[in-house]
């Protein structure tokens, strides 16, 4: 059977991929979005801290800087199209002694220059009417209001289902592992024996940008992954600010921070750590130590008691620290997107925009506006934050809305069905489309009920269920049908 051509694959559904594709989605072309994961944002982007950042960080001279504010600027207008969650909660920098304030007038100094719109540097009284929760031994620090937060993977998901819905095809466990060009075109094949065409590639692969670089013979670099370690806090903490809170940043990282995230729990960190290995996701107490210090520093009433998890992100580095987002010069019809490390979540739309103008420009590829293009998503039904009057109405039009799967979350069957018939259908998959499983008890009530709706409504046997896809079983043989069936969901 000859293989299907495409005018653009993207290799990589994180937040670049994805805000690749929907971008190029508004265009007449065939697009496919490609990764070697069994849904998107199962790389970089699932442990993104979910910041959407101000714009003060970098030096105007780097494309970090000319694509991080204009990619917050995008923001307000996808989030009315794609109704994933964002709030712009502000930032703070908080800084402790005479000394780090001079650092935050560098701050103040670059983030002028940058166009950081209301942008002040303030005093401990100012701060702290600001931000109460702020220690009280606050010298002063840097505020922009115009920094906020956002649910990562809901917005790398919205991307995604917008862009299939406008007539991307998403090519899930597809892992390239060869390339050859014909002189118009790539031929990709898979681990498994597929084959994709297309005639221009767009390499997102996150920490596997070098390795695909390479597979298609193009330019050699290396991707340095570096290890951030963060801890969640219970909802109920007290310690919960209103902005997200920085530290006097170090050389190679932001600080370790505490951030409100978007549906309602705390996150503290992340470490900063270079390795090589990257598959190491792990965690430890003395980082857990070392991130709970620095954070009580910051802010009042944080309590080991209030962890509920802990997690692990990679971010993928280069030597120079900067983005690299450019044609290669090796090998035909070819984009890397590399680097995209903190603030690419941020900059991911205005990345889009950038990779989009190389394909235009560069390589002279026809871009003709869709008349039919779909730019809105309807919006996701949730129960957790109506009133007991909407929540009546929505049992009457589904009565699924009134069976709570997820106590700590309170999510209900309905969305869990949601997320499945939307083609997730691994537990982190739905964990992360519906947050089912987030909360307090981390999944110790709701799992095996998630289980039997993934498995009513995607006729997969329980046992076949993964948490991530590949080998990753949640049950294997040891948990079977019949026991499950005694409980009902």
């Amino acid at each position: 059977m000859e293989t299907s051509l495409y005018d653009i694959a993207i290799i990589g559904a994180g937040v670049t991929g994805a805000s690749t594709a929907r971008l190029l989605s508004s265009f007449n072309l065939r697009v496919a979005l490609i990764d070697k994961a069994s849904d998107a944002c199962f790389g970089v982007s699932k442990a993104n801290s979910g910041i959407v950042h101000a714009g003060f960080h970098h030096a105007s001279t780097s494309l970090k800087a000319k694509l991080e504010l204009k990619g917050n600027f995008m923001y307000d207008k996808l989030h009315e199209e794609l109704k994933f969650s964002f709030k712009r909660t502000g930032i703070i920098v908080a800084a402790f002694s005479s000394e780090e304030m001079k650092t935050i007038r560098k701050l103040y100094e670059q983030g002028l220059a940058n166009g950081v719109p209301d942008i002040e540097i303030c005093g401990s009284e100012r701060l702290l009417s600001i931000e109460p929760k702020l220690n009280q031994d606050i010298a002063g620090g840097l505020y922009a209001p115009f920094g906020g937060v956002v649910e990562p993977y809901r917005f790398v998901f919205s991307l995604v289902e917008s862009a299939m819905l406008n007539g991307v095809d998403f090519i899930r466990n597809f892992e390239v592992v060869s390339s050859a060009w014909d002189g118009s075109s790539y031929t990709m094949k898979s681990s498994s024996g597929e084959q994709v065409k297309a005639r221009y590639l767009v390499n997102a692969a996150g920490l596997f940008t070098d390795k695909i670089s390479e597979i298609f013979g193009a330019e050699t670099y290396k991707i340095i992954p570096r290890k951030g370690e963060e801890f969640l806090l219970d909802r109920n903490t007290s310690a919960c600010p209103s902005n997200v809170i920085f530290p006097v940043p170090a050389k190679e990282s932001k600080g370790m921070l505490v951030i409100p995230t978007v549906e309602g729990t705390v996150m503290i960190g992340p470490t900063s750590e270079n390795i090589e290995d990257k598959s190491d996701l792990s965690t430890s107490y003395r980082n857990m130590e070392k991130i709970f210090l620095q954070a009580s520093r910051m802010v009042l009433g944080i309590s080991r008691r209030d962890f509920i998890t802990s997690f692990t992100g990679l971010r993928p580095t280069l030597e120079h620290e900067d983005f690299m987002i450019e044609k290669s010069g090796k090998v035909p019809n070819f984009i890397h997107a590399a680097g995209i490390q903190s603030p690419g979540l941020t900059a991911a739309p205005a990345i889009a925009e950038y990779i989009v103008g190389i394909l235009e420009k560069d390589f002279g590829l026809k871009l003709e506006k869709k008349a039919d293009f779909k730019a809105e998503l309807p919006p996701h039904k949730s129960v957790r934050d109506l009133s007991a009057e909407k929540m009546d109405e929505l049992i009457k039009e589904n009565p699924a809305y009134g069976n709570i799967i997820c106590r700590c979350e309170r999510i209900s069957e309905a969305e869990i069905v949601e997320a499945v018939r939307r083609g997730h259908q691994t537990l982190d998959g739905i964990k992360f489309y519906t947050r089912s499983g987030m909360g307090r008890c981390q999944g110790g009530f709701c799992t095996y009920k998630i289980l039997k709706l993934i498995s009513r409504e995607s006729g997969i046997p329980v046992e076949k269920i993964t948490r991530r896809g590949g080998a990753s079983y949640i049950t294997g043989s040891r948990l079977s049908a019949d026991f499950l069936a005694k409980e009902n969901v």
